[in-house]
């Protein structure tokens, strides 16, 4: 009896979350009241309300304090909102993947990728698979290397590609690519004569960084630490293209993946020394959360990163 009662109470549930009632509840949490959140939404206060009241009863929970400040979520509406926002989100790509198949396209991968494999190995990658595939389409973030993890457990991306130094949360890993990370100097530097170098021989020296948020940033930090130094970090810059062009203007010596160097430094008057360090040596993984449930197309990429040998018919 019990058993029953509970799929009747859950499909009761089901049948009053409608993405009405799931939109006005993430409004009155960004907007913080009732009257600032029918506004935006474009529906009377009173329906607002009336609404909320109708989905704390269905679930036999408060969802909201009413403090002085505002609306606040109690710990059943930080639940709700996690839901909520995945729910509204997965909607809106059925909504955009109907109208591609609509318009011809005849799937859609999305993924996320962190600078290194969108600058050293998705070039040569993409155009191979879509030359194979060519109605498919893809959506592609550059995200750092933490963010393509929290992406894909978070179902904004069917794919992620990061540095296998993070934690990966709970997805499955495959191996992608391997790079060497390098350092690199102008040609008139005092390291320049070098054929390769330990990474703590260059902390006497002035750095140019990526971002802090970088898997590269993060390994040099934490590589200096190590040793009992401090980077002496002059400038960040958002990308590997930045990082030559300021080590060209003498701000300073850089850490990057030698094809990343390969690829951008022509012309420049610099140069890539090779570190001995072990951590030097880098992987790069593919992420998903279940390779047995990516949507087909997501499937097909999958198998092309990976070189996986079961191949998926794609009709």
């Amino acid at each position: 009896m019990s058993d029953t009662m509970s799929s009747s109470k859950i499909a009761n549930v089901v049948k009053r979350l409608d993405l009405t009632t799931l939109q006005l509840f993430i409004a009155i949490h960004e907007e913080g009241n009732l009257r600032r959140a029918s506004e935006r939404e474009a529906i009377a206060p009173s329906a607002v309300s009336k609404r909320l009241h109708s989905l704390e009863e269905t679930l036999q929970v408060s969802l909201f304090e009413r403090t002085p400040q505002g609306m606040k979520l109690t710990p059943a509406g930080e639940a709700l909102l996690h839901h909520a926002r995945r729910t509204l989100l997965n909607i809106e790509k059925i909504a955009v993947e109907l109208n591609e198949y609509a318009a011809g396209v005849r799937g859609h991968v999305r993924m996320l990728a962190n600078l290194s494999a969108i600058v050293e190995f998705l070039p040569d990658d993409l155009p191979k698979f879509f030359n194979e595939y060519a109605s498919l389409r893809l959506d592609l973030h550059e995200r750092p290397s933490a963010d393509v993890v929290r992406g894909v457990e978070d179902g904004v991306a069917d794919i992620g590609i990061c540095s296998d130094d993070v934690d990966i949360r709970g997805l499955e890993r495959f191996d992608y690519r391997e790079d060497q990370l390098v350092i690199v100097v102008p040609s008139n530097h005092p390291l320049s004569a070098a054929k390769d170098i330990f990474f703590a021989d260059t902390l006497d020296f002035d750095h140019v960084a990526l971002f802090a948020t970088s898997s590269i940033y993060l390994r040099s930090q934490y590589s200096a630490q190590q040793v009992g130094k401090s980077l002496k970090l002059r400038i960040h810059v958002p990308g590997f293209d930045a990082v030559c062009r300021m080590v060209q203007a003498g701000m300073g010596v850089g850490l990057m993946p030698n094809r990343a160097f390969d690829v951008l430094s022509t012309g420049m008057d610099i140069k890539a020394l090779p570190l001995r360090d072990i951590w030097a040596e880098r992987q790069l993984s593919v992420v998903v959360k279940s390779v047995h449930d990516l949507p087909v197309a997501s499937l097909m990429m999958f198998n092309h990163l990976t070189g996986n040998r079961e191949q998926h018919s794609y009709q």
